[in-house]
């Protein structure tokens, strides 16, 4: 059957999580390159850019976007979306980027498309960033913010889908160091299918000494995409910028 994130990524995801808003990551993204001080025009890779709502929105910007996500149902969606024709997309795994070293000036992932993996795997993704990234390149990770998580976890939520009438059960728990999260598909019919989502709850100290090992430098965090302080109890999200390791 493969991993979860080989099986939860497909035309389903599509309908589960159809309610995130592409306007509102029009303005994360310019947010997040305004704080990061990412200059327009410089070659930027997506990593896990999915259906592409962060990529298209960072070509409007001006940058020249790469765009790479593992599932290809999404990438396809992303390619109807991408009406100019200017983002560069490419299906990959983030453990292996499929580009050559120092190709890009800045890469980013966002929107907790990390820590899907096992530790050393985990950590390797970092090191891909670095490989891939050119001398004095930027890199932006925007992360959950664990603490808040386990403090706010609601453990089920339910909602019908009125385009398809499908009925969206999702169950949360903590386990093992990870949110865990399964989704179960009613439709109509009465037909049902299961997936499963599972994120490792990384804290600032681990992402500390693991971009480090990575040979990159971590140079700012934020609690939220406006550029606002990191609190541990209190941010929705670990946002976090550096540059290559000199």
């Amino acid at each position: 059957m493969g991993e979860w994130f080989e099986r939860s990524f497909g035309s389903d995801y599509m309908v589960v999580y159809k309610h995130r808003n592409w306007e509102q990551a029009n303005r994360e993204v310019k947010q997040l390159c305004e704080w990061a001080k990412l200059p327009a025009g410089m070659e930027l890779l997506d990593i896990g850019c999915g259906m592409g709502r962060h990529a298209l929105a960072l070509d409007e910007l001006g940058y020249q976007v790469s765009g790479m996500d593992l599932s290809l149902p999404l990438l396809e969606q992303a390619r109807k979306q991408d009406v100019s024709s200017r983002v560069n997309w490419k299906q990959g795994d983030m453990r292996k980027l499929p580009y050559a070293d120092g190709t890009f000036g800045a890469t980013v992932n966002l929107f907790t498309s990390f820590g899907y993996f096992n530790e050393e795997d985990n950590a390797g993704v970092l090191k891909e960033l670095r490989r891939v990234l050119r001398p004095g390149g930027t890199f932006v990770i925007d992360f959950l913010n664990a603490p808040y998580v386990e403090r706010t976890l609601v453990p089920l939520s339910e909602r019908v889908d009125e385009e398809t009438g499908w009925t969206i059960r999702e169950e949360r728990r903590i386990e093992d160091g990870a949110v865990c999260k399964t989704i179960t598909i009613t439709e109509p019919s009465g037909e049902e299918r299961c997936y499963e989502e599972r994120v490792k709850l990384y804290g600032l100290e681990w992402f500390k000494q693991a971009i480090a090992a990575a040979g990159l430098r971590l140079e700012r965090t934020a609690g939220a995409y406006d550029g606002s302080p990191y609190q541990i109890d209190q941010s929705l999200r670990l946002i976090m910028s550096g540059s290559v390791a000199e």
